[in-house]
């Protein structure tokens, strides 16, 4: 834990006030590598680049995995798909990426050739500035299956007797859902929005993979100029800097999302917070 990250985040803390290539001493300089970064146009781009990806991903990442959970929940036979869903998890990176590169070629992928069937001419995705990041949130929903499991456990831990006392009172599939089954879950969803979140921030091989930052930096996510300043051009007191105000901006969203948790995640045996 000291050598393999405690000690890397406070020296690159240490770094982030300094100007250092690696090859050289570090030299100190204050927080000149934070006001270049605050002014520079690129950062801004790539952060919000990186922001639109996380908006759109990680709430569509949750919302298909709990669908799919909710679904293999009821049917018989679920082990079968569970595997089936669970198997793109465990894929390498890479060899995802790889596979995801065919799959939304323009001319040849099957996305295209799919929507094709309706009459609809696909996209350019990854060759698109206006398309390559959606190509990348849809490769992102390829990695559900861990979500699923999750929230199958969850959904398998509900008191059944809670669903049987409701439908004694009358109270339909929806009701029942909305009122005890998706309570219940909101530790599970609280958890993988964390996680989901902090992950989805930090997304750098898929893109560095497939795009490089292209096209036109479309895909350039904050990850990837940290990346390229430290290891391309060898700014690594400028990419620490970078990376720890990456590092904050995600401590930020991390504490909000943990201060409203009260007002909407349910545990059972709690007294005073509500759904």
């Amino acid at each position: 834990m000291l050598i393999f990250n405690l000690g890397p985040i406070l020296a690159a803390l240490v770094f982030s006030f300094t100007k250092y290539s690696i090859i050289t001493k570090p030299k100190w300089t204050g927080l000149a590598n934070y006001q270049k970064a605050f002014t520079e146009e690129l950062v801004a781009q790539s952060f919000g680049i990186t922001a639109y990806y996380v908006l759109v991903s990680v709430p569509l990442g949750i919302g298909l995995a709990f669908a799919v959970a909710l679904l293999l929940n009821r049917i018989k036979g679920a082990y079968i798909y569970r595997t089936a869903f669970y198997v793109p998890s465990v894929v390498p990176t890479v060899a995802s990426a790889v596979i995801w590169l065919v799959i939304l070629n323009p001319s040849v992928g099957l996305v295209n050739y799919f929507i094709g069937l309706f009459g609809v001419k696909g996209p350019g995705w990854l060759i698109d500035p206006d398309w390559a990041t959606p190509g990348l949130i849809l490769m992102s929903l390829w990695s559900i299956g861990t979500g699923m499991v999750l929230y199958l456990a969850g959904l398998q831990s509900v008191p059944e007797h809670l669903h049987e006392a409701a439908e004694i009172d009358g109270a339909r599939a929806w009701r029942r859902f909305f009122a005890i089954t998706l309570p219940m879950m909101t530790p599970t969803l609280f958890f993988h929005l964390v996680m989901g979140l902090i992950a989805s921030f930090q997304a750098f091989n898929a893109p560095f993979i497939m795009t490089r930052g292209g096209p036109v930096n479309s895909t350039y996510y904050i990850s990837l100029l940290i990346y390229d300043n430290a290891f391309r051009y060898f700014k690594m007191g400028y990419a620490s800097a970078t990376a720890w105000m990456l590092f904050i901006l995600v401590l930020l969203l991390t504490f909000l999302i943990l201060k409203t948790s009260r007002s909407w995640v349910y545990y059972e045996g709690r007294t005073g917070g509500r759904f």
